[in-house]
């Protein structure tokens, strides 16, 4: 994505807000409907969908960094991109052992 390791470890935790939003407050509009087999589709296809987006924000411009040669290069970016998730993610679980 980009070679800033916080913008991807940040665009990753809004992606992760988004979802969790759309899974905590979208069965409001569909409780009166009937259990279908939709439901487990989306689900399935919803975590196939967040797999990739993890892989291109986390992996994609380090391996063609390490592809091109730049191999300390591409090991910082992933390992700065992961501890900026790390920051995060503690910053969640904090959030929500407090609140």
């Amino acid at each position: 994505m980009s070679r800033n390791p916080y913008i991807n470890a940040l665009l990753a935790g809004l992606y992760i807000v988004f979802v969790v939003l759309l899974i905590t407050y979208g069965p409001a509009y569909v409780r009166d409907k009937p259990d279908t087999i939709l439901a487990p589709m989306a689900m399935l296809s919803l975590l196939v969908f967040s797999v990739a987006l993890m892989g291109y924000l986390f992996f994609l411009q380090p391996v063609q960094m390490f592809l091109e040669g730049q191999k300390h290069e591409a090991v910082g970016l992933f390992t700065k991109t992961l501890g900026a998730f790390a920051v995060i993610t503690g910053i969640a679980l904090a959030i929500a052992f407090i609140v």
